[in-house]
This record gives structure tokens, sequence and C-alpha cells, in this order.
């Protein structure tokens, strides 16, 4: 049974004690950007939270967390609707009706009418959900009525391939992130759960429960619950009802671990969304069934709404090939009125491919050809083959595509197939490394290593020992340690997890503190203790420079950066997991400035500040060693130590320590072997842009699984 608090208001049960606090106001921290997005009658609307920061004013912290999630979650999905096309101009309308399929319970048990007990009473400015009600059906403003109303929590979203489930749920999420944020009394806007949208894929019931999942999946892909406690925060929402799921992707995973998922979400003590094809979500009610949940399957698209979508799309006098087709649409009582191509335009997929693949000037009247498009595949088929080049085709006054249709097409085909073959609908940049033999990377990485890092230590040796025996023992040990650095490019064939997404992540005010603290803790000690024993002792200023890396490195252990130093000499304790307990204490990032992360801000942050951090490293070893060994041997012997320890730690850090570094080599050598690009994170975000591929979290994903499908199925053996 889901706690009641965040239904009845019980947190919030006595504002006098909490004193005044304005409509808009939250903990602390001035949240700028747009707080929610009304999309439902086709129009934004963005609405700004500013804090109202007074001494007298006490919050619950948990508030201001759900508020801010609340920001950010509304910026990521008005963004990634934006990119899918769901907004302007005019989207299609979102039609629905209680399902007839066999995958839910009665709807009486939905709506708790009679002696049935409800689970959620309706949220704030909204009304319970009856049977009346639902018996009509209705649009996407009913539809969000029903998810707010519902006394089970529990709504399932159901119909065939390319139907716009999806699509549906994200708008439903924008509408319900709206209707919190106009509620005026923050009791009420508490009472209001943050709609969060994940994908079910990689989820596994039998380990992790509902609540710890999403937990887990929520601090990895928010900024806002990285660091200290940030875990417990996520799990605190969830327990108390203030985040609702919507969860994609049912359809996706195999037939036992469906069962197995609906079963762990039975006690989710937080409302539910879930989406997923007819067919599987009928096969799966077979074996597990959610207890009081309502089933809607989203209607196809009327033809007349198929008609005035392109419409809107086209010149105010459209071609005639344009007008013949449309004209066939609108009359819905002529020779194909269930033809293969109005049938076919009764998914938003193919829909949205008919615009996008034929311009305002092409025959889009051949596809009444019934001759060469006898059925409503045949119809989809073709528009899912010319997707690709349609996206990458030149138009006139819009910049030239960076890649041509032919690389395009084939690079998507490549990635296509192989997330087939691993069953899979994600793709994870980071773990590109493992789709291809590592030994030329290796190979690649030990020559260069050995040519840049190698030099400086044999001539050390040779300056130090002028002999042949030294040479060449210098030489191989160039040799040697190149090798020993190439062969961690091998660890990345493996799939790694992510270890930061962005700066606020390393530096915390924690481990900023911490890093200062040590610095001159080491330094002040040495100052105190040398002199005892030296006479004269190093000065001042130089134990001060020498200790200074002892503080980045006590900065990089303590927070999310603990990896780079990995295998560094001298600074490297405390980069193990034995550590751990320690950076989840100081691994506080602060609230303000969160973000939802995305594939191309994790690819930025590794490939900017993570390789700085690991030339940083190298770095600090020089500084650490150099002066010494110049202040008591001579200043040239410590400027080659300091430059043979940068160049190899830096090595090691950055060359083959690096996620990012890792896939640009393995970018460089898929561009040899299957012609993508050699930018291939960047070519992504373009296929992302161009409505390609869409963004979940820090992965992305194809537009549509039968684009996918389409594309693994046709590509070349």
């Amino acid at each position: 049974m889901s706690d009641p608090r965040p239904e009845t208001g019980s947190a919030e049960s006595d504002p006098g004690d909490r004193g005044p606090r304005d409509a808009n106001s939250v903990s602390g921290n001035a949240f700028h950007g747009p707080a929610a997005f009304q999309v439902g009658d086709h129009n934004t609307q963005n609405i700004h939270h500013h804090v109202a920061h007074t001494a007298a004013t006490t919050v619950d912290p948990l508030d201001a967390t759900a508020d801010e999630l609340a920001r950010v979650v509304g910026a990521q999905w008005h963004k990634e609707a934006g990119l899918r096309r769901l907004l302007e101009p005019a989207p299609l309308p979102v039609r629905w009706r209680v399902s007839e399929r066999k995958v839910a319970g009665r709807v009486v048990a939905a709506t708790a009418e009679g002696a049935a007990r409800a689970r959620f009473g309706p949220l704030p400015g909204m009304g319970a959900t009856t049977r009346a009600q639902l018996r009509d059906g209705g649009g996407l403003s009913e539809l969000h009525a029903v998810y707010g109303g519902l006394a089970s929590g529990r709504l399932l979203l159901v119909g065939p391939p390319a139907a716009g489930k999806t699509a549906a749920a994200v708008l439903l999420l924008l509408d319900a992130l709206v209707h919190r944020a106009a509620q005026p009394a923050p009791a009420d806007r508490a009472r209001v759960p943050v709609p969060v949208l994940l994908s079910l894929d990689g989820w596994n019931p039998g380990e992790d429960s509902a609540v710890d999942w999403a937990a887990d999946r929520l601090t990895r892909e928010y900024t806002l619950f990285h660091g200290k406690g940030g875990r417990g925060r996520a799990r605190q929402l969830l327990e108390q009802g203030r985040v609702s799921l919507f969860l994609d992707g049912l359809d996706e995973v195999t037939g036992k671990l469906r069962g197995a998922m609906v079963g762990a979400l039975e006690t989710a003590p937080c409302r539910l969304v879930l989406v997923s094809r007819a067919k599987e979500a009928v096969l799966t009610a077979k074996k597990a069934r959610l207890g009081g949940a309502l089933a809607v399957e989203i209607q196809p698209v009327r033809p007349a709404d198929a008609a005035g979508y392109l419409l809107n799309r086209l010149p105010s006098v459209p071609s005639p090939a344009w007008r013949e087709l449309t004209g066939r649409l609108l009359d819905e009582t002529g020779p194909l009125a269930a033809g293969p191509l109005t049938t076919a335009l009764t998914g938003p997929l193919a829909i949205a491919l008919l615009r996008d693949v034929y311009g305002d000037d092409d025959p889009v009247d051949e596809l009444l050809d019934t001759a060469r498009f006898p059925t409503p595949a045949a119809v989809e088929n073709h528009l899912l083959d010319h997707a690709v080049v349609a996206a990458y085709a030149r138009r006139p006054g819009h910049p030239r595509p960076r890649y041509s249709a032919r690389t395009a097409e084939r690079s998507l085909r490549y990635l296509a197939a192989r997330l087939d073959q691993e069953g899979a609908r994600d793709l994870r940049w980071w773990h590109t490394p493992g789709w291809t033999g590592h030994r030329p990377r290796l190979i690649a990485v030990w020559i260069v290593s050995t040519l840049v890092c190698g030099p400086p230590g044999v001539v050390m040796a040779w300056s130090l020992y002028p002999t042949p025996l030294i040479g060449v023992i210098g030489v191989l040990s160039a040799i040697g340690g190149g090798y020993g650095v190439a062969r961690r490019v091998a660890e990345f064939s493996e799939p790694q997890p992510l270890s930061s997404a962005g700066w606020r992540d390393i530096f915390t005010p924690e481990t900023v503190r911490s890093g200062i603290g040590q610095w001159l803790f080491v330094g002040t000690g040495l100052c105190l203790l040398l002199p005892l024993a030296f006479d004269p002792g190093p000065p001042i200023w130089l134990l001060y420079l020498v200790t200074l890396p002892f503080g980045f490195s006590e900065l990089l252990v303590t927070g999310r950066g603990h990896k780079i130093l990995s295998g560094t000499p001298f600074l490297s304790a405390g980069s193990g997991r034995s550590y751990d307990k320690v950076r989840e204490e100081y691994a506080r990032p602060q609230v303000v400035d969160t973000r939802s992360v995305g594939p191309v801000d994790v690819w930025r942050h590794h490939m900017g500040l993570r390789l700085f951090l690991g030339l940083l490293t190298g770095f600090a070893l020089a500084l650490y060693i150099g002066p010494i060994i110049a202040w008591t041997q001579y200043p040239l012997l410590g400027a080659m130590f300091a430059l043979t320890a940068a160049l190899w730690t830096g090595a090691t850090s950055v060359l083959v320590g690096n996620l990012a570094v890792a896939t640009s080599l393995t970018a460089v050598q898929l561009h040899f072997e299957q012609g993508t690009p050699v930018r291939l994170v960047r070519f992504l975000e373009d296929a992302r842009r161009r409505n390609l591929l869409r963004a979940t979290g820090p992965v992305y994903q194809f537009r549509h699984a039968r684009l996918q499908e389409r594309l693994a199925a046709d590509r070349p053996t």
C-alpha cells in the first residue's frame, strides 16, 4: 500500500509552521528557466520559479528537490519533444479509448467505484475518474484527467506498432508538469508528483525492486541526485509518491522478464504509466497482470487529421500531387478510403515520414499506385527505406549536410545491425570500444606512447650513465612501458559504467575543501618537521609546492574523478573501492545548475574536463618529483625526471584511461573497417537533430523500433 502523504497533503499539514512562502518559491536556490510546458492545445507555456528567501521560511528539503526535478524534467522533454516534432506546428491529435484487449482487469478496480478502496486520491484541482468518464474515450486533455484522477494510479498505454504510444506519453508528461506548476499553493504543488519517463531496458527485477531500480536510474540520469545522499533523496521521492514513473519499452524486453517486471511493479508506491505494444501486453497479461490497471488504447489517426497535419506543413497552394493525395484522405467515402495508403497513414510514424521523404514538389501521388504499393506495409517500408536519404538531402536555404546520404545510411545501417545483434535499443557511445577487436588500437597506442614518452627517459638514463648497455636498457624499458600503457586498451572491450557526467560531480565544495586541507596539512607538517632533520632545510615555498599534488589527489579520490589517478605512483592512494564510502560522503554537488544528462553532455565532459584532469595528473606527479630531485641533485636532472613522469602518467590517465578517448580511437578503427564517420558522436548528434535518432537520458535510440529493424534487415552482408 502506498504512503498516502503525497495524496492527502499530510507533509504540508501545518503550513503555519513554515511561515509565508510565495507560490513560486522553492528552497534557498534561484531556479531560472522553463518549469513546465503546455502542449495540449498546441501552444507552449513557460513558467519560471524564483526564490523568495527569508530567514523565517522553513522548507521541507524534498519540496525543493521535487521542484528542481520538475524543472529539469520539463526542460529535458520539451527539448526532446521539439526534436521529435511533437509540438509545432499543430501536432497530430492523440485519441484513445478503453482497450477491449485482455491486458487489464475490470475498470471498476481501476476507478475504485463502489466498495473498492482508492489507492490514490485525485490530484489537486482534478476529480476522480469514473466509468462514465471513460466510456467515450477522448483526447490528450481527457487522458490527463484520467491520469490525475485514477484511483489505482496504474495506467497502461497500448496500441499497435508505430501508433504513437511514446509520443502520447511524452505529451501527457508535459501536461502533467504544467498542471503541477499551475498549483498556486505550495502544499498542493507538493501533492502533485513529478512525472519521469524512463526506459525499462536494463532492469532485472530479480535483483532490484522497482523503487531501487528507479532510484538508481534517477541518480544516473539527473545531476540533482549525484553525490552524497542523492540516491536516498531519489528513493524518498519514490516511496512518498512524489514521483510518477512513465515506463516505456515493456515490449522490448524478453517475455519472462516482462512478467517479472509487471509483478515487481505491483508494489511500487507511486503512480505508474506503462507503455507497451498491444500484442506484447496481451502476452504479458497471461503471466502477470498489473493489479488495478486501466488499459487505454491509442486509436488510429483519422484520415482527415492526417490530411490536416500534412496541409499545415505545405505551402498555402499545394502542388497538384499533394492536392491529389490529401484530397483522397479527406474523401473518406472514396475508392481509396480503406486503401493501402490510407491504412498506412493511420500511424503517426508513417505520416511524419511521408512529409520527411517527399518535398513540396515531389511526386507524392505515386503512393496512390496500388500496383506498386499493394499493402500498407509496402507503403511504410518505402518510406522507411527513403528516410535517411531524405534527412540528408540538400535543401534550398539550409546548410549543406555534414555527411553524404550514402555515408549516413551506411553508418546507420551498421549501428542498427549492431544493436539488433545485441538485442538492444539503447546505443551507448561508451560501449563502442567493445564492438571491434582491440588489437589495432593496442598496437597504435603502443607505438605512440613509446615514441612520445620513451625518448626523455632514454636521454635521462644516458646522461647519467652513458654506456651502450644503459642505452639498450633504456630503449627496451621504453618499449615495455609503452606496451604496459597500451594493454589498458583491452579494459574498454568490456562495457564500462559512466563515472561522472559534469564538473560539479568532481569539484564539490566538500572535495575542494578536503583537497585544500590535505595540501595545507602535509605542507605545514613538512615545514615543521624537516628543519629538525636537515640544516638548512628546504625553503618553505618548495615544501608547499611539492605537496600541492597531494591536495590535488585528495580532491580527486574523494570525488568522482578517482579513476583518473588509478595506477599513478604516490598519488593513487584512496582511488580503490575501499574508499567508496568516503567518496559517498564527500561527493555532494550543489543543487543549483542541475540538469538531465544527455549523450553529448557526457561526451563533452569526458573529452574535456576528464581529459584535462588526466593531463593535470601527469603534471602533478612531475611537480612532486621534479623539484625534490632538482633541489637534492641539480635542476636539469629534476626537469628530466619531471618530464618523464608527466609523459608516462599523462599517457596512462589520458590516452587509455578515458572513455571518450577510447571511443575516439574505436571510431577511427570503425571508419576504416565499416566506413562510419571518424567523429562518431558528432554524427550521432547530427542524426538526432535530423530526427533519425532520439535521446533518452545519456543514450541514443533510433527514432522508432521499425526504423532500426528496417535498417538492420537491409544491411548488406
